[in-house]
């Protein structure tokens, strides 16, 4: 698995139709195409049109499941911030790269600011939560520490924005009222 960065979409220029595509299917990827166009007011045809489009160019990359862990017997989540050491900047990309791989790893954040990662992990248990940080992250010599974060509940942000009319309204300044609703 190459952690080589994804080069920008090149040449795309979105309208209205595609925002709100992209929008809707960021809310619930599996809404059938006559639903999507019937929501949308335009023909099927438009949509899945678009859609191909939008696939061809990168700006819908994919679809995601969001399963529950528990059920799988992994009951247990936790983000990991890890700090390299500085001597070590130069082996970000591998060190990623090779947790990354590790099963238990779901996701990886790339930071700004005193830590590098921030590693989404799930686990069958605090012991194995525990072992595997000290195993596969904090034994690299190249790591200086790590600080382990158990996630109590996670909300997904796009399954909460029924309030929100779309990616025009996320672009919008700041006004200080943002928790007024």
């Amino acid at each position: 698995m190459s952690l080589a960065r994804e080069p920008a979409p090149k040449d795309v220029s979105l309208d209205e139709l595609d925002e709100q595509i992209l929008w809707e299917l960021s809310r619930d990827a599996r809404i059938p195409n006559n639903t999507l166009a019937e929501r949308l007011h335009v023909a099927p045809s438009t949509t899945l049109k678009r859609l191909r489009r939008l696939q061809q160019k990168r700006v819908y990359q994919s679809a995601h499941a969001q399963v529950h862990y528990p059920s799988l017997g992994l009951p247990i989540q936790a983000i990991v911030f890890v700090r390299m050491r500085v001597q070590a900047r130069h082996s970000i990309r591998s060190y990623a790269q090779r947790a990354i791989m590790e099963p238990q790893v779901l996701n990886i954040f790339f930071l700004g600011g005193a830590d590098d990662f921030l590693v989404h992990v799930a686990a069958t248990s605090t012991e194995q939560l525990r072992d595997f940080v000290a195993v596969h992250l904090s034994a690299d010599p190249a790591v200086v520490s790590t600080q382990t974060h158990i996630v109590f509940e996670h909300l997904i942000g796009n399954q909460h924005m029924g309030h929100v009319a779309g990616y025009e309204e996320m672009r919008r300044d700041i006004d200080g009222d943002a928790f007024d609703r």
